[in-house]
């Protein structure tokens, strides 16, 4: 396939490539650098210098990094888990609960018409870092695909994480 230049796609059938080799990390599915979990570290760092939301007795809230829309969240047990089967009731009962406040405090701060709320268990399941079981909020509104994300393969987010932090910490409380 030719582009309106004329220049060869190298067989993308016609798609444009953006190179994001940050996003390496959701495809190959290797244990994080330094041996370290980012979700055990993130919840040991102070609220405010982190992307935490929320940190409850056996789960906490975190900012997703890589957001598929604003207010993109999950929900995790403090445990290092990967199976859900493993999970005390304690935290299944706050990992339900504390994504029912998440559902509330997104609906309050920005108004979504919907969401996708669910669990990636295992890496051939979509899990990232699937070691450390996390349950995914993310927020919908109509026409948030728009044309930039169906033509250019491209999510446009108009809210830095560090302000979707604190407007969404402050709202928690």
């Amino acid at each position: 396939m030719t582009d309106p230049a004329g220049a060869q796609r190298d067989g993308f059938e016609g798609f444009d490539r953006l190179w994001t080799p940050h996003r390496m990390a959701y495809v190959a599915p290797t244990e994080p650098t330094g041996g370290g979990c980012p979700f055990c570290a993130m919840g040991e760092q102070p609220l405010e210098e982190s992307l935490v939301i929320h940190r409850g007795e056996t789960c906490f809230a975190v900012l997703n990094l890589h957001p598929y829309n604003p207010g993109h969240l999950m929900v995790l047990p403090h445990r290092h888990v990967a199976e859900l089967e493993d999970l005390s009731t304690d935290e299944v009962t706050e990992l339900m609960t504390t994504t029912q406040r998440a559902v509330q405090v997104l609906r309050e701060v920005s108004g979504p018409h919907a969401f996708n709320v669910g669990l990636n268990l295992g890496g051939v399941a979509g899990g990232s870092l699937s070691q450390h079981l996390h349950q995914h909020v993310v927020p919908r509104w109509s026409g948030d695909a728009n044309f930039i994300t169906v033509l250019a393969g491209t999510k446009t987010l108009p809210q830095l994480l560090s302000d979707t932090r604190t407007l969404l910490a402050e709202a928690w409380r």
